[in-house]
């Protein structure tokens, strides 16, 4: 199974890459590593994603709106928020492989191993017996329960290190669950120490500690500096969100996973703010809310799972995951967490200015609380790329890969396709390349035949490929093809645009949460 997933994932990078969806940056100079370019059908996804989310947050709630921050921000900034002092991972060295690892997710690995195996032995059972019960196999197998006992015990002892701060005492963890290293295979660990991982540069022209600043590691300060700008100018009221789209940079150790971690990556983050005291209320609607909204794009409900945090950030009281089940397992999609008033209190002491809101129902002021949704986009772009790869067995025997991309986030929405390259098909195919592309993103093509040009369509995800032919030119008739039945209809010219558009439509989709 490990191989048939790591062959999936090998064929997806290499898919993304052949089809114009993202290249390794800098390739002509060897790349660098664990930064990619996204191409020409991969940055019309992403912003299409981005459309999917920004119209969710700013369109369908009136008590959302949207800024888009510098990436530079004062260095006092990430001082208040934490991140100086605070924004480390845990990480050791295999001394054979040269390799670097986040302690933390080395023992996480045993632990999803362990769950696995419970799985395992729960499918077992339920195979053998006809009137199977999980409840009463759960709390009544050896077998399971010496697991659940492994695992309650290693998550005990990797929060209580995590939270002391003791490396020691994680090595000690790793030491004693025999975790190797994964290329070399032997345990010669280096000693856990913690790392920073923000990036730092000089901003004017001397280069010394006074002018030091940092990229931004996360995109959410921008929003909570600018909490009483956003507040006053818009006249918001509690409770109010903040939506904001953009770039943030974080010196991470990669584990070879192609885009899900990298050093220069996207957030879709949406702070919103509360009254203290109604934030689980909040945090428990919009747990539900951005389920949902994943639910909706139709990759499968069973791919999409909850996993409450073991260790809170310093500024969380709740902390949750939506994850999603990617070509190596179950990962972090989206992060819920309720981050209390830290931020704007602690921006508020560090500045020597008021952060407060005055709310008039109770004729006081206070310091809101927050509660954070936070989606990388990369790796929600990962999410849709891998789930949308298939790889099919037609009837006559012959192999498509298709992206079954959801229509309203493919990149093209429709490819144009004369017959031939000539007795008038090029022309009247631009005609209606004209009178489509105002509504829709086309794609015009005439090189090779038909079947060829219809697989290529079906390798980057188009939902629709019209098809001009003699015909055409005498009753102003077209066959649409669609992407994942494969169907063909001939149909009207001037009830093309009415078809693709009721598939095809960001809005349709939006109503559907």
């Amino acid at each position: 199974m490990a191989n048939q997933e790591d062959n999936l994932f090998k064929n997806v990078i290499s898919h993304a890459k052949e089809y114009g969806f993202i290249f390794p940056s800098s390739e002509i100079y060897d790349g660098l590593s664990a930064v990619y370019d996204y191409g020409q059908n991969g940055s019309e996804l992403k912003n299409n994603i981005k459309e999917y989310w920004w119209k969710f947050m700013t369109l369908l709630h009136d008590n959302i709106v949207g800024i888009d921050a510098a990436i530079f921000m004062h260095p006092t900034i990430w001082k208040a928020s934490g991140h100086v002092d605070a924004f480390n991972d845990p990480m050791l060295d295999n001394k054979d492989s040269k390799k670097r690892y986040r302690a933390d997710q080395l023992v996480e690995g045993v632990i999803e191993k362990l769950e696995e195996k419970i799985e395992k032995e729960v499918e077992k059972a339920g195979k053998r017996f006809e009137n199977f019960d999980r409840a009463t196999f759960m709390a009544t197998n050896p077998r399971v329960l010496e697991y659940q006992k492994k695992i309650k015990e290693t998550k005990d002892r990797l929060k209580q290190t995590l939270a002391d701060g003791d490396m020691v005492g994680l090595k000690q963890l790793i030491i004693d669950l025999e975790i190797s290293d994964p290329i070399s295979g032997t345990k010669n660990w280096t000693d856990v120490r913690q790392f920073n991982l923000m990036f730092s540069t000089e901003m004017g022209s001397i280069a010394d500690d006074a002018n030091k600043i940092y990229l931004r590691p996360e995109t959410a300060q921008g929003i909570f500096v600018n909490f009483l700008n956003v507040q006053k100018t818009g006249r918001m009221k509690i409770p109010f969100g903040i939506a904001q789209i953009g770039k943030a940079f974080r010196n991470e150790i990669v584990a070879r996973q192609f885009i899900f971690r990298m050093r220069e990556f996207e957030q879709m983050e949406m702070q919103f703010f509360v009254k203290p005291g109604e934030e689980m209320k909040w945090y428990e609607f919009w747990k539900e809310k951005r389920m949902r909204w994943h639910q909706t794009l139709g990759m499968g409900a069973e791919n999409y799972r909850f996993h409450d945090h073991l260790n809170l950030a310093h500024y969380a009281n709740a902390a949750c995951d939506i994850q999603f089940n990617f070509p190596m397992g179950f990962r972090e999609l989206e992060g819920i967490h309720s981050r209390t008033d830290f931020d704007l209190k602690s921006h508020e002491k560090f500045s020597g200015k008021k952060l407060q809101y005055f709310d008039s129902e109770v004729n006081q002021n206070y310091i809101p609380y927050v509660v954070e949704t936070s989606v990388g986009l990369d790796r929600m772009f990962l999410s849709i790329l891998a789930s949308s790869y298939t790889e099919e067995k037609l009837e006559d025997g012959s192999e498509r890969i298709v992206l079954k991309i959801p229509a309203a986030l493919a990149p093209n929405k429709v490819a144009i396709l004369p017959l031939m390259k000539k007795d008038g098909l090029p022309e009247k195919a631009q005609e209606i390349m004209d009178l489509l592309k105002f509504d829709f993103r086309c794609f015009y093509e005439e090189k090779d035949a038909i079947g060829k040009r219809y697989r290529r369509q079906d390798a980057i995800g188009t939902p629709y490929c019209i098809t001009i032919d003699h015909q055409t030119l005498q009753d102003n008739t077209v066959t649409i093809r669609d992407r994942d039945t494969m169907k063909q209809e001939r149909v009207a010219i001037s009830s093309v645009n009415s078809i693709i558009q009721d598939s095809v439509s960001m809005a349709e989709l939006l109503k559907k949460i």
